[in-house]
């Protein structure tokens, strides 16, 4: 009889990712007492310690990455079971998860999504927002089953489809009060080096995280979305590039100084992306809405209200 359960791999990998039990117990709905039991009577069947426990803080032993290493493809393989079961039966998805980057605001889907659950209403909808290869890195994980908007080209190695849907440029952007606003030339490596970038974390788990427009030896601030980002941008806190969506507003109010640099940032291209061989009609429904009624311009305008006071005011 097997001793391993995919409930208890899902523990683990829970545990793992989150870096304690109290963490792996509040993502998965269980109290504490149960993932405790559940590994501790997992180590006990298998003969082996899968956690070096510090305090509240615990680590995977050699032998808990060894299981989570293979275990990961049975919980992937188990889900897409699960899905495709479904699917059998009704033809409807149970659940579609939808992923975009965190500089693209989810509220210009209201519409989408409305209109959706019109002919969907027992398909349950989830949001996700990642950052940078955070997107795809979700998508291949089965953590979402749609990107709407995925930032930069995806990884190699294929398993999903991909079809561009906008652009963003960006723009280089100071506080008024910074000191680099107060440079009347085109910013360069010299110059920048000295103060701090504000630069939004990689969320990927499992794909290599993005490094964007970082000096080597820079000082860093590292924040987890573009929101934040923004924000302390705003605030003089540190210096970096904003979507120009983003970024013109607050450039208009005052609230924000552009610069110049010798080295701008690329335009960014967005991705509508899905894992290849997926068959689902709300899978199918999310792709015709996206092609017949682009979103990203909705996406990636961005309402600042602080810009907007300062005019009021």
């Amino acid at each position: 009889m097997l001793k391993l359960s995919l409930d208890a791999l899902e523990i683990v990998e829970t545990i793992a990712r989150k870096g304690s039990f109290a963490g792996a117990a509040k993502e998965l709905f269980r109290v504490p007492s149960t993932i405790s039991y559940t590994v501790s009577k997992l180590e006990d069947d298998l003969g082996v310690r899968l956690f070096d426990r510090f305090g509240p803080k615990v680590a995977l032993t050699a032998a808990g990455k060894e299981l989570l290493k293979e275990g990961r493809f049975l919980l992937r393989a188990a889900g897409d079971l699960e899905s495709r079961v479904r699917r059998v039966a009704s033809g409807w998805e149970t659940e579609l998860a939808i992923g975009m980057d965190s500089m693209l605001a989810p509220s210009a889907l209201e519409d989408d999504i409305a209109a959706f659950y019109d002919v969907a209403d027992q398909t349950r909808l989830r949001i996700v927002r990642e950052v940078l290869s955070g997107t795809w890195d979700a998508l291949l994980d089965r953590r979402v089953d749609l990107l709407v908007g995925a930032a930069g080209e995806g990884p190699s190695g294929g398993g999903y489809t991909a079809e561009p849907i906008g652009k963003s440029s960006f723009v280089f952007a100071v506080a008024p009060h910074h000191p680099l606003a107060a440079i009347d030339r085109a910013l360069d490596k010299a110059d920048l080096l000295d103060y701090r970038a504000v630069a939004v974390s990689d969320s990927a788990r499992q794909l290599g995280p993005r490094t964007v427009g970082l000096l080597f030896g820079q000082d860093m601030l590292a924040v987890p979305d573009m929101e934040t980002k923004y924000s302390f941008q705003l605030r003089g806190i540190g210096f970096g590039f904003l979507p120009e969506a983003w970024a013109r507003p607050a450039i208009a109010a005052g609230l924000l100084v552009e610069k110049q640099v010798v080295e701008p940032k690329p335009d960014e291209t967005f991705y509508l992306a899905w894992r290849s061989g997926e068959e689902g009609a709300a899978l199918s429904w999310w792709l015709k809405r996206m092609r017949d009624h682009p979103p990203f311009a909705g996406m990636i305008a961005r309402h600042c209200h602080e810009a907007e006071r300062a005019r009021a005011g």
